[in-house]
């Protein structure tokens, strides 16, 4: 075997042991990937049943059952409803008309489990996410200036 076809096939198995980690690598990624969904994507395009993804936007009024450790609501965009089913402790923000983002994956049913439950962290903040989907659907406006300075 001569030098250049040694050299040739050291090339090719170090381009083939570098695709083959640069496959294994986006494959990783994709099982670690949280999307964002607002309720009106989930209209226009439903995730499959036991996909992980956040669900944001506002707790519906008068939406919220606590039935002991078990808490179901409605995420709304002012467009959509998504009932929403957590286990757990929910934060001490926690309440209707504030915004929130849950991860965890829709059921069968429709019924968006979450396993983890964000509520926003102080009055002036809003997931950027869910202000934007907010936004969109008409529903939200930034405090102004003036009014963040009272």
């Amino acid at each position: 075997m001569t030098r250049k076809r040694r050299r040739l096939y050291f090339v090719f198995a170090a381009v083939a042991v570098l695709g083959l980690a640069a496959t294994l690598v986006l494959m990783s990624f994709e099982d670690s990937l949280v999307f964002f969904r607002s309720p009106s994507d989930l209209a226009e395009k439903p995730m499959p049943a036991g996909r992980n993804f956040r669900l944001g936007g506002l707790v519906a009024e008068g939406s919220v059952v606590k039935d002991g450790v078990e808490i179901r609501f409605v995420v709304t965009d002012m467009a959509e409803n998504v009932p929403v089913r957590f286990r757990g402790l929910i934060p001490d923000l926690f309440r209707e008309g504030q915004g929130v983002v849950a991860e965890g994956q829709l059921d069968e049913q429709g019924v968006f489990v979450a396993s983890n439950v964000l509520a926003k962290h102080d009055e002036n903040y809003m997931p950027p996410e869910v202000a934007e989907s907010l936004k969109k659907a008409g529903h939200w406006e930034p405090k102004s200036e003036q009014e963040e300075a009272n």
